[in-house]
């Protein structure tokens, strides 16, 4: 009897031990999988500098891969215009867990993309055949492309599906009302009534001397409207400082103009309102309760696409992904889990 339970345990021993191996076989196999980018040469991190062509020539984006998936390739975009993806790492600490293949991505005119001086290049129409560039170099399509903007990348987002939605799987954007002139009215009717009077009207002085290099004008802004409504971190991550740091602050003024305080640039009149209907892709909507945009305007955007949903987030701001992370990727990883399984 003591033999026969001798050999049960060590036959229960030795399976568990042909399991654990196998699990440890099936794991790196997987991980092999998720970092093989079938580079070959000198390897680079998942860096590539794309190629785009513009109508005033060739240029350069940078963009960094991060794992492999044939079903799920997201191509992140970054706010300003003329930020950086820097602000969008914290993706990094979410979407590999989940086995998502995505990109940070440098549009043209950003840090670490070419900078060419031509104003004309600065329009969205050119901005959206530049994702489009990006898109076929990454090799996403119908079955596999999702894309993410935030504040101007959610507009470039809701552009671009506008002209190219038969090449997407999904559309995910977080903070960006889909009218420049409504953005401006909340902030005018809204947000700028939750300032002190006295710090609203030296704000005013100064925008109406135009004097927006005026050290005063930020050190008035950052207390009062950005702590509050575009990151309200405490401390503010060192990715986003490094954003701030590196902006082309040109191609910002010249198209969403001196501040986020509402809009006085090139995209000042841009409103797509009326066309939200024509957007039948699974739609994401993210609105914060403290963001630079209207939350309910957010809401509203859900319902008047084809197939959108809302995500909330009640302690976020314009960039929830930071202030109200655990709600927003959580909100955002189940988007995409439930339009890649079609559900």
């Amino acid at each position: 009897m003591k033999s026969l339970k001798m050999i049960f345990l060590l036959t229960a021993l030795l399976f568990m031990l042909s399991c654990n191996q196998e699990c440890k076989l099936k794991n790196t196999s997987t991980l092999q999988s998720y970092f093989n980018y079938g580079d070959t040469g000198v390897l680079s991190g998942g860096v590539k500098m794309i190629p785009i062509q513009t109508p005033k020539g060739a240029f350069k984006v940078w963009t960094k891969r991060f794992g492999n998936n044939p079903r799920i390739k997201i191509l992140l975009l970054h706010g300003g215009p003329a930020t950086t993806h820097e602000y969008m790492e914290c993706f990094e600490s979410f979407f590999p867990q989940q086995g998502f293949e995505f990109y940070e991505y440098d549009q043209l005119g950003s840090y670490y993309s070419d900078q060419p001086t031509d104003s004309s290049l600065w329009t969205l129409d050119r901005f959206v055949e530049e994702v489009e560039q990006v898109r076929k170099a990454i090799h996403a399509d119908q079955n596999n492309f999702y894309l993410l903007g935030n504040s101007w990348g959610g507009l470039l987002a809701m552009q671009y599906a506008l002209k190219y939605q038969a090449n997407m799987k999904g559309l995910i954007v977080a903070d960006m009302m889909a009218s420049c002139p409504d953005y401006g009215k909340y902030a005018e009717d809204v947000l700028s009534k939750q300032m002190k009077p006295e710090v609203l009207k030296e704000i005013r002085e100064l925008e109406a001397r135009n004097d927006f290099s005026n050290p005063r004008y930020m050190e008035l802004l950052m207390p009062n409207f950005y702590q509050e409504h575009l990151c309200r971190l405490p401390e503010w991550p060192e990715a986003i400082n490094r954003t701030f740091k590196h902006l082309n602050s040109s191609i910002y003024t010249m198209m969403q103009g001196p501040s986020e305080f509402g809009v006085r640039g090139r995209l000042e009149k841009w409103d797509i309102k009326s066309r939200l209907h024509e957007i039948t892709v699974p739609t994401l909507m993210v609105g914060a309760k403290y963001d630079t945009m209207d939350p309910e305007a957010m809401e509203a955007q859900s319902k008047a696409v084809k197939n959108g949903k809302y995500l909330y987030c009640p302690n976020g701001s314009h960039m929830c992904m930071w202030d109200d992370q655990k709600v927003f990727m959580d909100g955002v990883v189940k988007f995409i889990k439930e339009v890649d399984e079609e559900k």
